[in-house]
């Protein structure tokens, strides 16, 4: 009668053993998801050009890494947005403020610098006559990843909104969303080089503990969003991915990782983090002798450094935070970049 007992058991196990095997390698294969577009709505983090074509053109050093020239961005090269675009196998995101003639057939990125939580433009699908061409197929509408890096502005600013926009998209067709909560803003150099902070909310780590705390609370309520959002949204896969955890966590222990200086802007003009808020990096004076002086100047090595330019990460760092989120380490539910359009029905109810 043991011996029966002990064959069932084991039967049993085995069984289950097999099951979930099974289960495994059907999930496994399960094809990579194919996102002929993406549509980026975010702030200066993911800016690829926006402010630049209204305001003029973000000035040298900036873009000197990788375009060795300016190209929109705050940052000496690319963004997190740029290595997204490129592992999907897609052309960098155009701006949509730069769109005369733009080609956006692979999508558009909406993010401004300076942005805020906001409704954003909508006449962008509306668009005819000799750009039809240069817009995406109607039908990838639904098939595109939708982007979202914005909040930074927000907590520097003292304010949040909602997350309404992730709504208005879903009811136009979208489904597939990839959203990033905001970074530490307490460990970068323009918020602990502006603001009066006291030695006693400095953490042990020297970023500004007051900051962080609002972050993380934001972060809190909008994990909250998105989970109530997977309930009233039921055909969306929306994936939330921790970037705070992973920046806080690079800033500081960079130098574990090669980032020798964390805190220290690489381009700007003097101070203890290299930041200047009224001579910003690229900025330039005029002398008595009316010669022309740079003084927002690039640092010799921008990839030993974290931050870029008091605000924005340097593409050495932007590469490490891609490197980390892509196979959905960072991510709830642990979902892969190229596997974002399976809801994975068990982590939403």
């Amino acid at each position: 009668m043991a011996a029966s007992l002990l064959i069932i058991t084991i039967f049993g196990i085995c069984l289950a053993i097999s099951v979930n095997s099974s289960s495994s390698v059907v999930a496994a294969r399960k094809p990579p998801c194919h996102f002929p577009a993406i549509f980026n709505f975010g702030d200066s983090n993911s800016d690829t050009g926006g402010l630049s074509a209204v305001f003029g053109q973000a000035p040298s050093p900036h873009g000197e890494t990788f375009f060795h020239r300016p190209a929109g961005r705050y940052c000496d090269g690319r963004l997190v947005i740029d290595f997204i675009a490129q592992r999907l196998g897609l052309p960098y995101l155009s701006p949509f403020l730069d769109s005369i003639g733009t080609n956006f057939t692979h999508g558009a990125n909406f993010a401004t610098s300076g942005s805020t939580i906001r409704p954003q433009n909508t006449t962008f699908r509306q668009t005819g006559g000799v750009y039809e061409t240069l817009m995406p197929k109607h039908e990838d509408f639904s098939k595109a990843l939708y982007t979202f890096d914005i909040g930074q502005n927000d907590l520097a600013a003292g304010y949040f909104l909602n997350m309404s926009t992730d709504e208005n998209i879903y009811w136009q067709g979208g489904r597939y969303f990839w959203v990033h909560n905001t970074g530490p803003v307490g460990c970068l150099p323009y918020v602990m080089d502006r603001l009066p902070i006291l030695a006693s909310q400095i953490d042990e780590y020297g970023c500004a503990s007051p900051f962080n705390e609002v972050a993380q609370f934001f972060n809190r309520e909008l994990n909250k969003a998105v989970q109530q959002l997977r309930k009233d949204l039921p055909l969306a896969a929306i994936t939330y991915v921790d970037v705070y955890s992973l920046k806080y966590s690079l800033i500081t222990n960079g130098r574990k990782h090669g980032f020798i200086y964390p805190f220290r802007a690489c381009c700007g003009h003097g101070g203890k983090y290299n930041y200047n808020k009224k001579w910003g990096c690229g900025s330039r004076i005029y002398k008595e002798d009316g010669k022309e002086v740079l003084v927002g100047k690039s640092c010799k090595k921008p990839s030993a450094h974290v931050n870029w330019d008091g605000i924005h990460f340097t593409e050495a760092a932007n590469k490490y935070i891609f490197d980390r989120i892509v196979d959905g380490s960072f991510s709830d539910p642990p979902t892969p970049l190229n596997m974002a359009c399976y809801r994975e029905e068990y982590k939403y109810n």
